[in-house]
Parts: structure tokens; sequence; C-alpha cells
């Protein structure tokens, strides 16, 4: 399945090239999600914004009017309305050498930082006055189940995604099948943890999750490291360990980490590595199963 889609998208590309149409970056990600919807049976997400953003490497955040572009040791931080960069914070990469996804979380930014590729793994969750775009304080978690990739705020509880990987950056005897949600309290105290389905696994090998983030609809939407996909899961209700898998989403970008829009329902925001561009989709509701 994944070579027919890549097949697709490389016959759908070089066909309108060769038929001397111009791509722009809008349209070519609109394409690309088609193309990868038509191969997989998968509903398509629709690109609804494009804006450039050099430090686009690991992630973007957002809040009512501004972006957050997210690279290792760097955040800068946009107006949301023209594009325009207005500040960034630039940290030691010795002290900060690997920030992924970022959260605004009522007046902080709050990032999930780690050692990657280092091991053992360590993770921290760094925080940051999004104003005056300094680092404020950490939240040493240390060693524990993995590299921690990104946090999210949900019912209450903290959750963040622990990453394992086949080659770099793992820990002896692991791969990304030990890749865990964890739940915690306001004082990051381990409630819970939750495994991805196998459905979701096989498509991340032999890397993990990079971004994710609960919708308005309280399911769990959750991005790997290099697939146009967007997987839709839910905490299990009827017990287990496991997170169910609801269905799969293409997207114009390829994994890294996201965030929801919190002044455009449905809107999600993700990047395009190549191109150094944030980009929005509208996520389509997605029905029970």
């Amino acid at each position: 399945m994944a070579d027919r889609r890549r097949a697709l998208r490389r016959q759908l590309v070089h066909g309108l090239v060769g038929q001397g149409v111009r791509l722009r970056a809008p349209i070519l990600g609109a394409l690309l999600a088609l193309a990868a919807s038509a191969a997989g049976g998968q509903e398509a997400t629709v690109e609804v914004r494009r804006l450039d953003a050099a430090e686009a490497r690991q992630g973007v955040a957002a809040d009512a009017t501004h972006l957050y572009a997210i690279d290792n040791g760097r955040i800068a931080r946009y107006d949301k309305a023209t594009g325009v960069k207005q500040a960034q914070w630039a940290g030691d990469p010795a002290r900060f050498p690997h920030l992924n996804a970022c959260l605004i979380a009522g007046d902080e930014l709050l990032c999930a930082g780690s050692n990657y590729s280092a091991i053992p793994q360590v993770s921290a969750v760094e925080i940051f006055d999004p104003v005056r775009m300094v680092h404020k304080r950490t939240i040493a978690l240390g060693m524990g189940v993995g590299s921690l990739t990104w946090i999210d705020r949900h019912d209450g509880f903290w959750w963040a995604m622990f990453a394992n990987y086949d080659g770099k950056g793992g820990e002896p005897n692991r791969d990304h099948r030990w890749t865990t949600l964890v739940k915690f309290d306001d004082q990051w105290r381990r409630l819970e943890g939750y495994a991805l389905p196998s459905q979701v696994l096989e498509r991340m090998a032999p890397y993990s999750s990079s971004g994710g983030g609960f919708g308005d609809d309280g399911r769990l939407y959750v991005t790997g490291h290099d697939r146009p996909e967007l997987y839709v899961l839910a905490v299990p209700k009827d017990g287990g360990a496991v997170l169910d898998y609801v269905t799969t989403l293409a997207i114009p970008f390829e994994g890294q980490a996201i965030t929801w829009d919190p002044a455009q329902r449905r809107v999600l925001w993700g990047i395009n590595r190549a191109t150094r561009q944030v980009v929005a989709v509208k996520v389509p509701p997605v029905a029970s199963r």
C-alpha cells in the first residue's frame, strides 16, 4: 500500500509538471493529500493556509494570535495574521539538544525536550514565557520509558508521549513498539500508560510518534515521523492498555509535531520540513466506528 501511494504521488506531480503546470506549495500539498487518500482509502484533510517559518523543523504551536515555529534549540514567534516574525528564543545546544512539540497552556509555552539521539534517554518539560520569549523553568522527568516528544492537557490531566526507535536514539532491547502514552497528574506523577495499536505502529516503523493532541471530540490525533498521515485513536473505555484505533486521515505534510488552533474549530497546524513552512489543515469530523 505504501509503494502504491508513493507511485500515485509521483505520477500526479510528474504528470502535471510534464504538462507545464507550475505547482505552488499549497496546491502541491493539497494534491499530495488527495493522492494519499486515493491510494490508501483514507479520508483527507483540507489545507487552508501555509506560511514560511525558517524554524519549522520539529513542529509548531499556536495561540489565538500567534504561531510558534520550533527547531531543536530555537523557538520563533510569528504573527498569525501576517506571518511576520516577531521574536525568537535560542538556547545553548548542550542544554537544549532536542526540543520537539510545544503547547500553549494558560500563559505559558510548554515544550517536550529530550537528549535525543543520546542514550540513556532523558526527558524534560521546558517552560517558556511566550510574550518575552524567555525560558522560565524545567520539569525534569529524567530517565523513563522513552524519549519525550509531545505533551497535551486533556480532561484535567497531563498526557505525554515517550518515543522509542529501532535505530538511532533507541535504547538497547527496545524498538518502536515500546512507544508509550503516559497520563500524569498535576505533579507529573504517573497514573496510567497506554501502548499504540498495531495498525499505527506498523506505519511508524522504524520511527515513532512525533506529534499528537486531543481533539474537541475527545479523540487523540497522532502523527508519526515521516508519513503524510494523521492517526485517530481513542483511550479505551472498556479496559485495556492499548489505545483504540479509529481511522487514518491524509494530511499534506509528512508527520512531525502538530497543534490544534485554539481560535479555529477543527483546524490543525503542522510543518513541512523540506520547505520550512507551517501548514494549517481543516480536519473533518470523524464518525464513530
